[in-house]
């Protein structure tokens, strides 16, 4: 069974950088749409970043909250999808995960967005110090 594995978080100034992995193990990542996704301490989790299926035309969306610093992409020869979050801030600070979903092949509304037959990552932390 594939799994997706999670790696780059840490601890970063506010307005710096850093770039998440997300690798599939064990096979592919699939048809699917594939997802990033971020929850805060005592908050819902959010969707960030979605990217379509590799069948699917169209370019990855984003959260109104991380449009122009956030950057999702995907290499498929790696069977890994990457976001590139610069201009980092405080309220960025969160666990962030992954998720290729089985059922769904294009992102829509990013303010529902979510994998509800899919395969997550085991998150990776990201904390940006003011």
């Amino acid at each position: 069974q594939v799994q997706l594995v999670t790696s780059g978080g840490g601890l970063v100034q506010a307005g710096g950088s850093l770039r998440l992995s997300c690798a599939a193990s064990g096979g592919t990542l699939g048809g699917g749409r594939i997802g990033w996704f971020r929850q805060a301490a005592g908050k819902e989790r959010e969707a960030v970043a979605c990217i379509n299926g590799p069948s699917r035309s169209g370019s990855p969306k984003y959260a109104d909250s991380v449009k122009d610093r956030f950057t999702m992409s995907r290499d498929n020869a790696k069977n890994t999808v990457y976001l590139q979050m610069n201009n980092l801030r405080p309220e960025d600070t969160a666990v962030y995960y992954c998720a290729v979903d089985q059922i769904f092949y294009t992102c829509g509304d990013m303010s529902s967005m979510t994998v509800l037959s899919g395969t997550w990552g085991q998150g990776t932390q990201v904390t940006v110090s003011s």
